[in-house]
């Protein structure tokens, strides 16, 4: 059996009609969960009371149809390529784990305690700034795969990028929301915390991987990526309508808040916009600086400007509630998302030139 790491094909990466639209099926989700909540309120108040230890049932089980399907992409065996190239890893890291979240806390500061503060109910805006941590703490697995290959990024790269942030995620992830949240007084339901870094992170991971040894061992021999290319097309379109629904639930659960208040989708957006470009230039330039390739200098700037919106949106339910501000807020990056990710990849793809070609 081939034991080098199996990179993802362009077939498999190429982004598709949903994602290339993913903005405008999330805008259409919203309006009907909007409309569902309030014509159908009932309902979701059932659903709301689904849950176990703080977890809502039918939530977690939409997060895992989202997230396994990108859990099996992940190559652990990559890892022991982390000494090639160190540079883009560095970037990486650094941005994710010791800038990125920090920046967002400052931000949700900035804009709900100060700049928007007439606009925001004050009782609200801790949430609001929570679910920004949230996000700022998440950065992307599956999405950069897609964002790599349409810079021409060096894929078996980003495949080493996109384990060691995973590895990272598990042991990181809660000590740095807990921190952020305790230094913006949120009270920390640390058991909860845990149990949604366990839910959504270790045992996708888990699962992906079995699964991905599973394909790998009755694959024939040079037929390995081609069979996990196959299995993850078969499951992807689950990932999708996860996310899909996941949305109608949660603006049915905040349709009359929205509808009451239709200025606020816009001001949760602006700190998440001046964010994601503002990651990008510091991760972009640093790598230009280092003269970094742009194969690596590319998507190692994208994955730490996306997010892994899905992990925000569990945890934000599992941590406030599906009403809370937290949880609108890390919906409402799902919808800024691909609009700023494609004009970025369109940047990188025009300054391409001002950096190593090897």
């Amino acid at each position: 059996m081939n034991t080098e790491p199996t990179t993802p094909s362009r077939a498999t990466v190429a982004i598709g009609f949903f994602e290339r639209w993913l903005s405008l099926w999330v805008a259409f989700c919203i309006v009907a969960g909007i409309g569902l909540g309030n014509f159908a309120s009932g309902l979701f108040q059932f659903l709301a009371k689904i849950e176990y230890a703080s977890v809502n049932l039918v939530v977690a089980v939409l997060v895992w149809a989202m997230i396994y399907p990108m859990m099996v992409n992940v190559d652990f065996s990559s890892l022991r390529h982390i000494g090639e190239r160190p540079k883009g890893l560095v970037i990486t890291a650094v941005i994710n784990w010791l800038i990125k979240p920090f920046t967002m806390a400052a931000l949700g500061i900035l804009f709900f305690e100060g700049l928007f503060a007439d606009y925001i109910d004050p009782k609200n805006a801790s949430e609001y700034i929570a679910g920004l941590i949230l996000l700022g703490a998440a950065p992307c697995t599956a999405m950069v795969f897609v964002w790599s290959q349409m810079t021409k990024g060096d894929p078996a790269y980003t495949l080493v990028q996109v384990s060691l942030n995973d590895v990272i995620m598990i042991f990181a992830f809660a000590p740095i929301v807990a921190l952020l949240l305790g230094i913006t007084d949120i009270l920390i339901p640390w058991e909860t915390l845990l149990l949604s870094v366990v839910l959504y992170v270790v045992i996708p991971l888990i699962a992906g991987a079995l699964t991905r040894k599973f394909l790998l061992a009755r694959a024939r021999a040079g037929q390995e990526a081609a069979r996990i290319d196959r299995f993850s097309a078969a499951v992807k379109p689950f990932s999708v309508i996860g996310l899909l629904v996941t949305v109608v639930l949660l603006f049915g659960f905040q349709g009359k808040v929205i509808l009451a208040q239709p200025f606020l989708i816009a001001l949760i957006a602006v700190p998440l916009i001046v964010q994601s470009y503002g990651i990008f230039a510091i991760a972009y330039a640093a790598a230009w600086l280092w003269k970094v390739p742009h194969r690596v200098a590319a998507p190692c700037a994208l994955i730490g400007t996306s997010n892994f919106f899905e992990l925000a949106v569990a945890v934000a339910i599992s941590l406030f509630g599906l009403n809370s501000g937290a949880a609108l807020t890390t919906v409402v990056g799902v919808l800024v998302e691909v609009p700023v990710m494609l004009s970025l990849v369109a940047f990188a793809n025009r300054t391409k030139r001002h950096f190593p070609a090897q």
